[in-house]
């Protein structure tokens, strides 16, 4: 089987056999050969002679392409590789690190650390400055965290989203630099 009809269709929405109504189809033979032009009874009939079926492989075309195959075999083959398509996806989860503008030295170290392992894991992080009260008048100094942070980091970071205050909070968005 090609490549292209197995991932032209993930769900058999295929005609198959007598549910064929066009008088003409173009035939390809189950070893793959162009058989032309045929009527869809001799059709049928060369797929019942090999004990396969007559698929409706692309019914938009005039007039609509069939193919002798084992449709059941077919089927199969399609179900398996949209399961291995989806074996290999992994979902990015986007993990938030919460920091204050008075952060001592120590605590800045250990979330850098969680940052890098967040982002060796393929997950983007959300980097949060929270200001409570007066600490409003020292937006700067959490703007500078943000810039220590993406300074610290960009050696297997990039940054997805720049630093941006909403309301009490300035935010920064991070994400693996590693192509997966």
């Amino acid at each position: 089987m090609q490549k292209e009809e197995c991932e032209i269709k993930s769900k058999s929405t295929f005609r198959v056999n007598h549910e064929i109504k066009v008088p003409k189809v173009r035939l390809i033979g189950h070893d793959g050969k162009q058989l032309g032009l045929v009527d869809r009874d001799a059709a049928l009939e060369e797929a019942q002679k090999n004990n396969l079926d007559l698929v409706e492989v692309s019914p938009d075309a005039n007039p609509p392409v069939c193919r002798i195959m084992d449709y059941g075999k077919y089927r199969y083959m399609i179900e398996k590789r949209v399961k291995s398509g989806k074996k290999k996806q992994k979902a990015t989860t986007l993990k938030e690190v919460k920091i204050r503008p008075n952060i001592g030295e120590h605590d800045y170290e250990f979330k850098v650390r969680q940052i890098h392992k967040f982002l060796q894991e393929g997950n983007r992080v959300k980097v949060t400055v929270m200001f409570r009260g007066r600490e409003m008048k020292f937006v700067e100094s959490g703007k500078e965290i943000l810039d220590r942070v993406m300074a610290e980091t960009n050696e297997f970071s990039k940054v997805e989203r720049k630093p941006k205050l909403e309301g009490r909070n300035m935010t920064l968005i991070l994400i693996s630099n590693k192509s997966s």
